[in-house]
This record gives C-alpha cells, structure tokens and sequence, in this order.
C-alpha cells in the first residue's frame, strides 16, 4: 500500500452556485449552498486516501468549530491527521467559492490569522515512514521542512506550486516533482508559454517539473522534451479541487513507482472525473472507477 504524507493547509470552503460568476456589486441568489473542507493539501490527501493509498495530514488548525470539523471530516474520509497541531484561541482558515452553471469559480481565503507559520515541531515527526511527501505552497515553511526531512531519507517530494505571495524557489529546489498551476508557474518564471516556462523552472531543480492547464491537460519537461498529456473530455460540472486531487493522485502513482507518463494519465483521469460532480470531494473516484474511465480511451 502506498504511503503519503499530504503537507499543508486545510480550509473550510462555503460553496455557493449560480448561473453566472458575479461581474459587478449587488444581490445574487445562488441555486445551491454546501459546506465541505477543502485546501490543496488536505483535498489531495482525501484523494489520495480514496485511491487506496494510506495517508497522514499534516498541518495547522484553530481549536474552533471550524478546525473541529475539518479535521473531523479528513478522518471520516479515512486521512489521519494525528501530526495535525491544533493552535488554542487560533482561527482556522475557510474560503469563500462561488461556481457558475459551467463550472468555473472564484475563489476568496481567510487564512487563519493567529495560525503560527513557524514549522520547527515537524522535527519530531520521523519522516522516513512515507513513500511520498506531498505539499502546498501555502504553509511555506511547513513545506520546506517536510521536504528538507523527506530528502534526508531519500523520500519523494511532490510540490503542489500553486500562486501564492512568497516566492517559492527554495521549495522547487527541494522537490523531485514540481507540478505548477498555470498562474502558479507564471508567477515564478514571468512566463506565459508552457515551454519556455518549465524550461525556467527547470533550472531551479533537478527533479521533474510539470504545468497543470484544465482542459488542456499537462505539460512537462523530459529530459528537455517538451510532453503533453491532453485533457480528458468530460461534463464539467465544478472544477473545485481539481487540481488538488490531480496532485494525490499523482502522488499515488509516484508511491507506485508508475512510468511518469502513465503517472499523468491516472492524474489526469482521476481530476476529470472529480470535476463532474458538486463540490471539491464528492466526485473523486476510488481506483476501479478510475481505471474503468481510462479503458474507454485505449
């Protein structure tokens, strides 16, 4: 079984849906609300978690309703969250999403103010136990010191590069799959066409770096060659998540040992199918699901 630390931020997100993103101020009614968690790392753990894989979250949250049920919710989904530090009298992070009838969203976080940044007690967390160490960029510091404590032990690293304030080379640098989102890759090479851009990034690490493009699929450098993995054709529904649950999923092939390309393909498969149900965790597929949605494509 495959082993995999998901290292990062867990969000409460308040859904709503409407037929159109709002364009301008004023009063909407939305067709539907849900409250789920979410967050990069945790979401990519409960993929993860779905496709088999046993699967620690490691990460920060307020001693709060919403920390409670967050956590709850990883553990009913079969993630582990006993390295999870919970911060008395802190608040835990939750997101705002607005989805339209075409699945497309607008996304607004409140990161926990009062949650410390500083990643010093991961120390005493043996990192050795994984096959795959997965992070966000939005705990920089915890990231940078699971993959410091990963590499130690020859451990995989898997970077979820995501846009975010800080400049985020020291965590490409430590990663042996850097898997960027479109703006996320912009952002750190000023670079908007994929092969130019991954060939920037490129020289920032020795490990393999990737760019996720949604229905345009995945691009990544293999020994300079420019690859692509076209996306799969699906009802879209909501992309929330999405590209979290393509790094769990990647994260599980790499655990696996799988050929990169085909480590892409059950990525790229396992996201498209999660984008055609509500919600960032309602529609991952479990394996057998996966592998059934692939052989339509042979």
């Amino acid at each position: 079984m495959a082993r995999i630390a998901c290292v990062g931020i867990t969000v409460l997100d308040r859904i709503w849906y409407l037929n159109d993103l709002p364009g301008e101020g004023g009063k909407y009614v939305a067709n539907n609300y849900k409250e789920v968690g979410g967050g990069p790392a945790a979401t990519a753990a409960v993929a993860a978690a779905k496709l088999g894989a046993e699967v620690d979250f490691i990460g920060r949250v307020g001693d709060d309703d919403t920390g409670k049920s967050v956590l709850s919710e990883l553990e009913s989904l079969g993630v582990k969250t006993r390295y999870t530090r919970v911060f008395s009298g802190a608040r835990s992070s939750q997101s705002g999403v607005f989805v339209d009838s075409h699945g497309e969203r607008i996304i607004v976080n409140y990161p926990g103010p009062e949650l410390p940044a500083c990643a010093d007690w991961l120390q005493a967390i043996d990192f050795s136990q994984w096959d795959v160490v997965l992070a966000d960029v939005r705990w920089h510091d915890g990231a940078k010191q699971a993959f410091t404590q990963a590499r130690q032990y020859h451990v995989t690293t898997l970077l979820d590069g995501d846009t975010t304030p800080q400049d985020i080379s020291d965590l490409v640098a430590l990663s042996d799959h850097a898997v960027f989102s479109s703006p996320g890759l912009q952002r750190l090479t000023a670079s908007k066409a994929p092969a130019e851009a991954l060939k920037r990034a490129q020289t920032l690490t020795g490990g393999l770096v990737y760019v996720t493009q949604g229905s345009d699929g995945c691009y990544w450098l293999k020994n300079g060659t420019l690859c692509h993995q076209p996306g799969f054709s699906v009802k879209v529904i909501d992309t929330t998540g999405a590209g979290d649950v393509f790094h769990g999923a990647m994260a599980v092939g790499l655990a696996q040992q799988a050929p990169t390309e085909e480590v892409v393909r059950f990525a790229s498969a396992v996201a498209a199918l999660k984008c055609t149900r509500p919600g960032g965790r309602d529609g991952i597929p479990d394996c057998d699901q996966t592998r059934s949605f692939l052989s339509l494509f042979v």
